[in-house]
């Protein structure tokens, strides 16, 4: 009953959200009302008004009682109300969808089974969804191990870590078996930087042993840089169509409209990549065209500012800042996205003079050459891919999930049964006689 919702096929749209919850009602006869609530607190399927741990008395007393009806209402997964009615149906017991209270927002629970759920951390980690939000669990884990690979593109590399991630998957070693959730980011990750590792033709260091099917890092780093910066435009763009959806469902179109992590904001950044593309293309139409998008969306934006700060001159002022403030912010976060290039190239580099000094010690010392080769990877492996993995994790924060998420949602807290609860309550129907779960 834990489980949230693996028995649940769920569509596309309802993939794209945190679980579905549906607002119940938890009905049973007065008498026997504080058994069928045990049964509720050992589902751990329902989140009532009391705290999460709250003694068994405690809930039962707070149920409201009508014509020897006792009632309490909640948040459950929409996906568990029918089996948990079952399960109470032969203790008098039954689950009600209720309608939902105006202004009060559901509860948020991501998924937390199968893959999907052993990457649910990273956007747990940053805060909890809304649960009107879109839950961009498995978009923002692909974009996180795109990022990795980019910053730590060599093939030998990505292949060890390919072989941590499985360990990690059976639980080996067994000191790291705590962190076998994480092992789809290890994993990931060794996929991503094996493939930007063929394409800049690493395999621990530039050894030959594959080719250059793309570019070579250090031979080529302004390449790298147009690309790191492509990248991190492409990323931007994905993240402002999912905030003008956010915006949407969050307060409707004047929110999605005027905020700058809506469409105000999303016609800024588009407009300002036209300008580019028809500068660097020498195609005027298309520059003209992309100046007018990004200047609705700079007049959109401060519309909404300065509705916001309530009119006058001092709310103009106001506004005109905080749009100077989108502005600069926009190209800001741009540019952050030079970091992929830039530890692209530190990795590359440490791979470079770790085969150079393993090279030329070769002839005359061996022993001493595949000394510094295998510490000079370790050290690579480790230090380097500790600062990728976290300059990954920054820019997914910093750049990305600040235009998703304007606000916070509040978790979903199931109510459990306490074990002393469980220990001393009676039978559902009533009788003196220990029950069994």
């Amino acid at each position: 009953m834990r489980s949230t919702d693996r028995s649940h096929r769920t569509t596309w749209r309802e993939a794209l959200r945190p679980v579905r919850m549906e607002r119940v009602a938890i009905v049973a006869p007065a008498r026997s009302a504080a058994g069928v609530l045990a049964l509720v607190g050992e589902a751990g399927a329902v989140e009532l008004s009391t705290a999460p741990d709250a003694p068994l008395e405690a809930v039962s007393e707070s149920a409201v009682v009508r014509d020897d009806v006792a009632a309490l209402a909640g948040w459950m997964p929409a996906a568990q109300v029918a089996e948990l009615s079952a399960r109470l149906a032969p203790h008098g017991g039954a689950v009600v969808p209720i309608s939902r209270p105006r202004g009060v927002e559901a509860p948020s629970l991501l998924r937390s089974g199968g893959l999907r759920g052993s990457m649910s951390s990273l956007v747990a980690t940053y805060g909890i969804v809304p649960y009107r939000d879109v839950d961009p669990t498995p978009l923002a884990a692909a974009a996180y191990v795109v990022m990795f690979g980019m910053m730590f593109g060599d093939a030998g590399h990505g292949l060890l870590l390919l072989g941590a991630g499985a360990g990690l998957r059976h639980g080996r070693p067994e000191r790291l078996a705590r962190y076998r959730r994480a092992w789809p980011f290890v994993v990931g990750a060794g996929l991503t930087s094996v493939c930007f590792g063929l394409l800049y033709g690493e395999f621990f260091g530039p050894t030959g042993v594959v080719p250059v099917f793309w570019l070579e890092p250090l031979a080529q780093p302004g390449r790298l840089l147009l690309a790191a910066l492509g990248m991190g435009a492409l990323l931007l763009g994905a993240a402002h169509l999912l905030g003008v959806v956010n915006r949407w469902r969050e307060g409707g179109w004047p929110v999605a409209l005027y905020s700058p992590a809506g469409i105000a904001g999303a016609a800024v950044f588009a407009g300002s990549g036209l300008v580019l593309a028809g500068w660097y293309a020498g195609l005027d139409v298309l520059t003209v065209t992309g100046g007018l998008v990004a200047a609705a969306g700079l007049a959109l934006a401060f519309a909404g500012f300065l509705a916001e700060a309530g009119g006058g001159a001092g709310a103009t002022a106001q506004a005109a800042m905080r749009l100077f403030d989108v502005v600069v912010r926009l190209g800001a976060n741009l540019v952050s996205f030079a970091r992929l290039a830039a530890f692209g190239l530190t990795h590359a580099a440490i791979g470079a003079l770790v085969w150079t000094g393993a090279a030329t010690l070769w002839p005359a010392r061996p022993a001493a050459a595949a000394l510094i080769f295998i510490v000079g990877n370790a050290l690579a492996l480790t230090i380097e891919g500790l600062v990728v993995a976290v300059q990954a994790l920054r820019l997914e924060y910093y750049e990305l999930f600040s235009r998703l998420f304007q606000a916070e949602g509040r978790p979903f807290r199931p109510w459990h049964l306490p074990p002393t609860s469980r220990e001393a309550r009676s039978c559902p129907s009533g009788s003196d006689e220990a029950c069994t779960p």
